[in-house]
């Protein structure tokens, strides 16, 4: 079984989530809890930081999609950090994750 930490800072109306090693379907469900639990309708940004992951499958890229839907239903701003030149952005970039979430850097 894959390992994936989520970490979630918290500061008055923003939330900033750490994802760490990897995502795919043996540890979909309890990641997606995790990120889907610090996601209220007070929030007016929220930002998911991939930096630390290292693999993600379409499990994965289903949770990033589901949250970047119900940020737009909050309206709430959706940032996604992927460092350039990672395995993570490019599945990102090919998957039309930049259609629906602003990818930094």
């Amino acid at each position: 079984m894959t390992t994936a930490d989520v970490e979630v800072r918290s500061q008055e109306d923003t939330v900033e989530i750490l994802l760490t090693g990897e995502i795919d379907l043996s540890n979909s469900d309890a990641v997606k809890e995790k990120i889907f639990g610090s996601i209220d309708n007070r929030l007016v940004a929220v930002t998911i930081d991939l930096g630390g992951l290292s693999y993600i499958d379409s499990a994965g890229l289903r949770i990033l999609f589901a949250l970047a839907e119900r940020l737009r239903l909050l309206q709430t701003a959706c940032t996604v950090i992927a460092p350039v030149g990672t395995p993570t952005r490019r599945v990102l970039e090919m998957s039309g994750m930049t259609a629906v979430a602003q990818v930094k850097p």
